[in-house]
């Protein structure tokens, strides 16, 4: 297995779930990755319901699993003159060091970007925040759920006009993960100009930023437009009926994403047995399909809805046009083509226990990074701190002191 990330030496002090997922994907890249939390108040994570699935549901926090699989974990409590030495000890020997804290409370810390690289010049310091490191908002916190998805316009994007309330963002730690893999990129892009340089820099990532880049094709459109929001097109007014969404027979749906449709929609019409709209001048080709647009979309809604989805997968699979079915994520969880590549894993926990997680989405030399279960609070501060030289004399010194744990 191609580990590109082995030998890098990652030191995370970060909350929640945006930068831990930075670390646990570096960490299946290769990467040795020791989240530091205090020893009494660990991660909030660990303990924090997400979509009102309580912490421990199933024996798992899930998303503390998501965001943390694959590192060591020690329990450090950084606001202590010693605990904060250790960190910044363990700075000294790492190539990245992750954080989300604030400015305020890394400089109270003293952890804050001079305060690391006075001890490593050569460190990758990355920094998560909610808004970004300037302007305003830059020393406001800030949530997916806020950030991502309300504050960078997707919330609006999807909601249909005249809608009672916004939608809801679709599940937990949506912005988190797409954040937290651009972060882990970023780290990666820095270290390889390092190996150039020689020197050490500072990575920014933030949930604004993220969000916007998502947004960015509808954010050029709409001021193009000069409207703040693209209208949502209705079922029947899309311009292209093979570029929709249809009900099968049994509540299913299934999407169409024939863009070339002069191309497809021959074969479409053979496998379905609807050769008569093949010499029907209304729907002769594109341009003509556009011009009957609502026509066209309810004779194709007439037709999907009298097949089941499996002989829809059956009939579409005989002609060439793009189509997928739509799915719940516990069926994409399942899917022969997630297994096949190693997208999805079955971690073991030990005593019988598994949880399927999802591999990061960037694989080298065609396999999948191996993923193993997130820490427990503080497991491996004694291995680490023997590795650091310190002696079980110092080590239980700093347990009784409150320092370690």
């Amino acid at each position: 297995m191609s580990k590109p990330m082995e030998g890098v030496r990652v030191l995370e002090v970060a909350l929640y779930a945006f930068v831990p997922v930075a670390g646990a994907v570096l960490a299946e890249w290769g990467a040795e990755v020791i989240k530091v939390e205090h020893p009494l108040r660990p991660d909030p994570m660990r303990g924090t319901a997400a979509w009102d699935i309580e912490p421990g549901t199933g024996g798992y926090t899930y998303m503390w699993e998501v965001a943390n699989r694959g590192k060591r974990g020690i329990a450090v409590d950084i606001a202590t003159p010693e605990g904060r030495e250790l960190v910044l000890q363990l700075a000294e020997q790492a190539d990245v060091f992750l954080t989300n804290f604030l400015t305020e409370a890394r400089q109270k810390l003293g952890i804050d970007v001079d305060d690391v690289m006075a001890r490593n010049p050569r460190i990758i310091y990355a920094r998560g925040s909610g808004q970004g490191p300037c302007g305003p908002d830059a020393e406001l916190g800030g949530f997916d759920g806020l950030t991502y998805w309300s504050r960078a316009g997707i919330a609006a994007s999807l909601t249909p006009v005249g809608a009672a309330h916004p939608v809801r963002m679709v599940g937990p730690g949506f912005g988190d993960v797409q954040a937290g893999m651009t972060l882990a990129g970023g780290v990666g892009t820095a270290l390889y100009q390092r190996e150039r340089t020689g020197k050490g820099s500072v990575v920014d990532v933030s949930l604004l930023s993220t969000g916007m880049w998502a947004m960015q094709p509808t954010m050029v459109a709409s001021s193009l437009t000069g409207v703040d929001v693209l209208p949502i097109p209705a079922h029947d007014t899309i311009g292209n009926p093979l570029v929709n969404v249809y009900r099968t027979a049994d509540g299913r749906h299934l999407t169409l994403g024939m863009l070339e449709s002069d191309r497809y929609w021959p074969g479409f019409c053979e496998v379905t047995g609807k050769t008569e709209l093949l010499t029907d001048p209304r729907f002769c080709d594109a341009a003509a399909r556009a011009d009957n647009r609502e026509l066209l979309t309810a004779i194709l809604d007439d037709l999907f809805g009298t097949f089941t989805l499996a002989e829809w997968r059956e009939l579409l699979g005989r002609q060439e046009g793009p189509w997928t079915v739509l799915q719940y994520p516990g069926e994409v969880a399942r899917d022969p083509q997630a297994e096949a590549n190693g997208y999805v894993q079955d971690v073991e926990y030990g005593e019988g226990r598994t949880l399927r997680l999802v591999s990061a989405p960037v694989q080298f030399d065609g396999t999948p990074g191996v993923l193993t279960p997130a820490p427990e609070h503080g497991a491996h501060t004694e291995l680490v701190l023997l590795e650091m030289g310190f002696g079980w004399d110092e080590i239980t010194r700093f347990k009784d002191a409150g320092i370690v744990n």
